[in-house]
């Protein structure tokens, strides 16, 4: 009997629509595999379909094409799995395991106090699971621990959104919207490889020869800018902030700022004068070497734009991914607020959520200073609200907790958390400093990962509790124009494979938690509305019937109301109704003990290294490297080098190059590109081992936020000698 269903991409916050078609439930999945290196894929069991819907319009790429083929692959975990003193993962019952991670949890409370029990969360978690994994860890393991990998992703931009505006949104307009802009202004994101569907809306603006992309590469999406289509900014690595104040101290200096909406729409103007008027033009071309003609022409091209067709500001990470992310945010943020785009009908401001729920997985409780709806942890009047809705008293709720990085760092120490469980985060590929995460993971008292893969940190875990993709359950996201989507279930799970929520309800019952724990998705969805009413990030007008019949849900969308598609067209979120624009300017960067200077290797080079995306591949990898057919386009990282530097250092291409610093070292294949700056270097963040960008990426982060500077870290750059090639080939292809 051939069924349907219509979900949602199991990746991106793009959230393409599909139709899954299948003619059968899937059979069991064959027991796990051996590791990241993929067998060959079995037929899909379903087939899959663009869907017409205003994100995608039909379109998907390649990682959603191929999206079906992980659900029986070969390696899949079906039942729960017990690390032996070994080290070999041997099956065991769901009752043993469960009486295991419950122990483990009592173990640790009694021994060292309840913050001693961590969980690391994700943004590929549904609405419902990330809302009841924040009541869980709070109530049930009774820790304040909580945390999850979005940190790494989206805090930068919503630390920014939240000072700025009062409240964060990625998209706070419709992505529609930007298809009748003239100008759209985009820093740090190559959306042409991390979402191609989103493409199709740069259109109009490149058309009009108004698509400006900031990034220090020639990306696939700075591409698009040729043949008329608009200008690529190509900064030196780390200097976006400094870019973005010599575009306002244009703005400001050539009288094209919209008074009017200054004087009405916002406070702190004097002050963010003051603070751009030392970063004229042709100061910024020596500190950024872009241009001063391209910089003044950017700051028209925008002010034009606002006039007439419509302008827009787009950040994504390769911006917000540093120590001064939320700066570089607000400096964004600033100069749009300059040109009156926020709450403009048909101008803006926004930033591009990454995760296929960065957006509605950081809004109800997973992160370690929030609770459900957007409220701030140490708000009393929150904090009451949250407690009636779960039934207990207010003091049960623990206080904020650590971000991921200072959580990470915290792992196995003495006052550290000693039993951590991860969902839906690969961590051990994904932390800056992996090297040292690794470290942590391994110091633990017990891990517990629930995952479907054995992914590199489930295969660190003391216990794999296996659980349920996509295509196998019911529940909702949140896309990264704020947009409430169903995701429908199109196939049984494996027989052995548990929800999250079962895996919580079961866990609360053998720790006697307080209040109650759902295992259906839209009883937990019905809590959330409650608790998520009167917050920042209100569900409570929103509710799986209307999601089915296609009702377009925008949050905030409180009860009685039709959602909000466009935010601050009256006001903002500030109590005043006005935004607040915050003076920045750049810091000294400290590069640190071994990264660079006298300390480095003496027979490399020092260079930049910036890590990214590719196409074929999305976050850790876990998922996609084991699809054969993204694998063969994409089977390794490689270092993109600049030919000029590569022929200074006797680099070939497709020879052996050891990128290092003072947290490790990745050997892969070069890649010579001129599209990349001669003094810096590129590495994908996708793979494993040897071949880790992560290894070399430092866990300092944004004061504000708490971001990791991922985007900014000095390495030695080498060709490996002859006697270690074949060495470290073979160390790069087992791993």
């Amino acid at each position: 009997m051939t069924k349907s269903a219509d979900t949602h991409c199991p990746y991106c916050a793009l959230q393409c629509a599909m139709t899954l078609t299948s003619p059968a439930d899937l059979a069991p999945a064959a027991q796990p595999g051996p590791g990241p290196v993929p067998a060959p894929n079995p037929a899909p069991a379903l087939e899959v379909a663009g869907r017409d819907f205003p994100t995608n319009r039909g379109g998907l790429c390649r990682k959603g094409w191929t999206s079906p083929t992980l659900l029986n692959h070969a390696g899949r975990i079906t039942e729960p799995l017990l690390k032996g003193p070994d080290g070999v993962h041997r099956p065991i019952g769901w009752d043993q395991a469960l009486d295991l991670a419950a122990q483990a949890v009592k173990d640790a409370r009694a021994r060292h106090g309840a913050d001693a029990v961590g969980v690391f969360g994700g943004g590929g978690l549904t609405n419902e699971k990330a809302y009841q994994l924040g009541k869980f860890a709070r109530l049930a393991l009774g820790t304040s621990r909580i945390d999850y990998n979005g940190r790494f992703c989206m805090s930068s931009a919503a630390a920014a959104g939240m000072r700025a505006f009062g409240v964060d949104r990625g998209l706070p307009f419709p992505l529609e919207a930007l298809d009748t802009a003239s100008t759209i202004l985009m820093l740090g994101s190559n959306v042409a490889e991390t979402m191609p569907p989103f493409v199709q809306h740069l259109r109009g603006a490149r058309d009009a020869g108004g698509l400006v992309v900031v990034d220090p590469r020639r990306s696939a999406t700075a591409a698009f800018t040729a043949d008329g289509g608009g200008l690529h900014l190509q900064p030196l690595p780390g200097t976006d902030l400094t870019l973005l104040l010599g575009l306002s101290h244009v703005v400001i200096h050539e009288n094209l700022v919209d008074t009017a909406y200054i004087e009405e729409r916002t406070s702190g103007y004097s002050a963010v004068v003051r603070s751009v008027n030392a970063f004229w033009p042709e100061r910024v071309q020596s500190l950024t070497g872009v241009p001063a003609e391209l910089i003044r022409q950017t700051a028209r091209m925008l002010a034009a734009g606002a006039q007439e067709g419509g302008s827009y500001i787009l950040t994504g990470r390769g911006v917000e991914q540093h120590v001064d992310g939320t700066d570089t945010a607000t400096a964004a943020i600033n100069l749009s607020l300059l040109l009156g785009l926020p709450g403009s009908a048909r101008s803006g401001y926004g930033t591009l959520t990454g995760q296929g729920n960065g957006q509605g997985g950081r809004e109800h409780g997973q992160k370690a200073d929030q609770l459900p709806g957007y409220r701030k942890i140490t708000d009393p009047a929150a904090r009451a609200h949250v407690a009636a809705v779960w039934g207990v008293p207010e003091e049960t709720i623990p206080g904020p907790g650590l971000p991921a990085v200072q959580l990470l760092k915290s792992l196995g120490k003495p006052d550290g958390v000693r039993c951590l469980f991860v969902h839906a985060s690969n961590i051990a590929v994904a932390a800056p400093d992996a090297n040292a995460v690794i470290e942590g993971l391994r110091s633990l008292d017990f891990l517990v990962v629930c995952d479907f893969f054995m992914s590199e940190t489930a295969a660190e875990a003391d216990l794999i509790l296996p659980v349920l993709q996509w295509a196998e359950e019911e529940g909702t996201l949140t896309n990264l124009e704020g947009r409430v989507l169903r995701r429908r279930r199109a196939i049984s799970p494996p027989a052995g494979a548990r929800s999250e929520l079962w895996i919580m309800a079961r866990l609360a019952e053998r720790l006697d938690a307080p209040s109650t724990y759902s295992e259906d998705p839209e009883t937990v969805f019905e809590e959330l509305r409650r608790a998520s009413a009167g917050g920042l990030a209100d569900y409570s007008g929103i509710d799986y019937a209307m999601l089915d019949r296609g009702e377009a849900a925008y949050w905030p969308y409180p009860a009685g109301s039709s959602g909000t598609p466009r935010l601050f067209a009256g006001r903002f979120a500030h109590s005043d109704g006005k935004a607040v624009m915050v003076p920045v300017v750049p810091r000294r960067r400290r590069i640190s003990a071994g990264d660079g200077g006298t300390s480095g290797d003496p027979a490399g080079k020092a260079m930049t290294l910036i890590t990214g995306r590719l196409l074929e591949h999305y976050q850790s990898g876990a998922q996609t490297r084991r699809v054969a057919e993204l694998v063969a386009a994409q089977p390794e990282a490689r270092v993109q080098i600049h030919p000029s530097a590569a022929a200074a250092m006797g680099i070939a291409a497709g020879s052996l190059v050891s990128v290092a610093n003072v947290r490790g070292e990745v050997v892969c294949h070069a890649e010579l590109s001129t599209a990349i700056r001669p003094e810096t270097v590129f590495l994908p963040f996708h793979f494993p081992g040897s071949e880790s960008a992560n290894r070399l990426t430092e866990a300092a982060t944004d004061p504000i936020s708490g971001m990791p500077e991922f985007k900014f870290n000095t390495v030695w750059v080498r060709p490996v000698a002859a006697p270690d090639s074949a060495r470290m080939l073979q160390t790069t292809e087992a791993s």
